[in-house]
């Protein structure tokens, strides 16, 4: 009978796996959000193709029935930030894969805390580094709220509170190149005027 707990698949295989273009395109997009295995991106696809076939069934209802079951769809995913409040069907099948990767814990604290890659990012989360209000989040794949952004730090005994800091920006006086430069054409022209000789007066001669 199998498994009760799982008793159907979250995810599909593509049809073509061996296809070059689609092995290359799903490696760029693995390496790009950091995910695990290409299993994690096959059921962000699942989850997209789901979400677009509901909303074609809307599409094809009369308006009562629209009016009545639209606003429920709209409202879920305007509640996880895949689209806006006042956003349409259209714009629902206008979704993306990446669309849906950018809202996972792993891709919005590499964003937030200035993580060096998505891996490290993942490691934090898996690690029990990143808290979301008074609770520890554990799943690089969590998608993440609206309201929910703002209560997203670090635990206070992280060591990544030390690692990562926020990339300053560039001065307005200029790059510390500029000022070696400056520095070196200073030293040149001291050097130009100890290396030239003072002049010696001719003396009378006394004959």
């Amino acid at each position: 009978m199998g498994d009760t707990k799982n008793f159907r698949k979250f995810w599909k295989k593509p049809k073509r796996p061996f296809n070059f273009e689609l092995k290359m395109e799903e490696l760029k997009i693995v390496g790009t959000f950091g995910l695990k295995t290409k299993r994690e991106l096959w059921k962000a696809r699942t989850e997209l193709s789901r979400v677009r076939n509901q909303a074609r069934s809307l599409l094809g209802l009369r308006q009562e029935d629209r009016e009545q079951k639209e606003p429920i769809l709209m409202n879920s995913l305007s509640r996880i930030g895949l689209v806006e409040q006042n956003a349409t069907l259209d714009d629902v099948l206008n979704l993306e894969i990446n669309d849906l990767l950018s809202r996972r814990l792993q891709s919005i604290i590499m964003k937030k805390f200035y993580f060096k890659t998505p891996y490290q990012a993942r490691q934090a989360i898996s690690h029990g580094h990143i808290i979301i209000g008074d609770r520890i989040v554990n799943i690089p794949s969590y998608v993440v709220k609206v309201d929910e952004e703002d209560k997203i730090k670090l635990t206070p005994e992280s060591i990544f509170n030390k690692i990562l800091s926020k990339p300053e920006p560039e001065s307005e006086l200029g790059s510390p190149e500029t000022e070696n430069i400056e520095i070196k054409e200073v030293d040149t022209k001291e050097k130009i005027s100890t290396d030239k000789k003072p002049a010696t007066e001719e003396k009378p001669s006394t004959e």
